[in-house]
């Protein structure tokens, strides 16, 4: 039978069959999803972990195929459906889907999920958007990424316009929109986007700690037990602008010759930092896991330059391995970090201040301690338990 003639999925059908099986199913669509690195893939990998902990929840990932040989995985009450994609341009490791309404509508009719959430905005998502408004399936969406800031440092500002315009109408047509913090909210709300809610994120306090600190690996970067290490962990890209934390960490070292920069990710300005880089720059490339959680510890001060990410993950991955985060006044900075108490925050956009602030975090050592003391007890309320509940709350109440 074709597509074309199946029926439409009735809402209370789906209700229906729920209760029977007393199951509660959730599609989750993503561009990007482990082990791809970023605060995407690292959110939604929580999001899945923690929902399939409940025991009437079932998850549906939908995802592009990160290789050719890329299949679609099916176990207890998880399922994946991988769609085909193509390397972003400029993001060769990562992929973006193709469009793939029909599919999803046959998915779909098999087997309706309650609640769809779409974590991204691209073909892909455009795609599971249309479909789930056929066949009458409830969507969430998110806002993990400031796509039309980034244009910006791609020397594409009249496309800013466009792109927003583009983001308002798809985020409009959902039951509505998650962000992960009030700044990012309140920025929404004034663009004309509706019902925008907080959704923060979480930090894996196990994972990321203090007593991961390894003495070995400071010594690899030439460091000595007294000596400060400044840190920063991310994608390496224009937008992120790693540029301020060089230049920070030039001005630190005229007050602290013996510092280091140590730099964890790789990315599109990778080859360049290494073209160029002061040899007192250390460049780690990208790590995940137990190696990741062990660099952050093994740093000092955890220098978070971008004013362009929705949140910043790695800012309560930092606080959490207790780290000192000089960060801008806004995003996981601004919710999370009491100025002078457990981390620095600069005025958005004040560069210089920024730049201070990392002088004056290095060259002050009692206060030092004390506020990465502070920060790892601050990370330690940051579980990632409270967001899972709220997450699979707000999908219940838009079925």
């Amino acid at each position: 039978m074709s597509l074309v003639a199946k029926p439409r999925v009735n809402k209370s059908e789906i209700q229906e069959a729920s209760a029977r099986t007393n199951t509660f199913t959730i599609t989750i669509v993503t561009e990007t999803y482990l082990p791809e690195v970023n605060g995407v893939s690292n959110t939604l990998s929580h999001l899945v972990e923690g929902l399939l902990r409940y025991p009437n929840v079932s998850v549906q990932l939908v995802r592009p195929g990160q290789s050719t040989c890329d299949t679609s995985l099916q176990k207890d009450c998880f399922e994946e459906f991988v769609v085909q994609g193509l390397p972003i341009p400029g993001y060769t490791e990562m992929h973006f889907g193709l469009p793939c309404k029909n599919r999803l509508l046959k998915l779909w009719r098999e087997k309706t999920p309650n609640a769809i959430y779409i974590a991204t905005e691209g073909p892909l998502g455009l795609s599971a958007l249309k479909a789930a408004k056929q066949l009458s399936i409830p969507v969430l969406s998110g806002f993990h990424t400031n796509f039309h800031s980034y244009i910006q440092h791609y020397h594409l500002p009249w496309a800013k316009p466009l792109v927003f315009r583009y983001l308002r109408k798809f985020h409009n047509k959902t039951a509505g929109t998650l962000a992960p913090s009030e700044f990012q909210a309140q920025q929404l709300r004034s663009e004309q986007f509706e019902n925008v809610q907080v959704m923060g994120r979480g930090v894996d306090i196990e994972l990321f700690s203090p007593e991961k600190r390894d003495q070995t690996l400071r010594e690899s970067w030439g460091l000595k037990p007294d000596d400060i290490a400044l840190i920063h962990v991310g994608r390496l890209s224009a937008e992120k602008n790693i540029d301020l934390a060089i230049q920070a960490f030039e001005q630190v070292r005229k007050q602290k010759p013996k510092t280091k920069l140590v730099i964890v990710g790789e990315g599109p300005i990778c080859g360049e930092l290494k073209r160029n880089a002061d040899p007192q720059i250390v460049l780690c490339g990208k790590k995940s896991g137990e190696e990741l959680a062990k660099h952050y510890a093994s740093g000092d001060v955890f220098l978070f330059p971008s004013m362009t990410d929705t949140f910043g993950n790695v800012v309560t991955e930092a606080m959490a391995s207790g780290l000192a985060v000089v960060s801008f006044d806004y995003a996981a900075g601004q919710m999370h970090i009491k100025p002078g108490v457990s981390g620095y925050l600069a005025p958005l956009g004040d560069q210089q201040k920024f730049i201070d602030l990392c002088i004056h975090a290095v060259t002050q050592k009692e206060k030092l301690k004390s506020i990465k003391i502070q920060s790892r007890l601050v990370a330690e309320t940051l579980g990632w338990n409270s967001i899972v509940e709220q997450f699979k709350s707000t999908l219940e109440k838009i079925r």
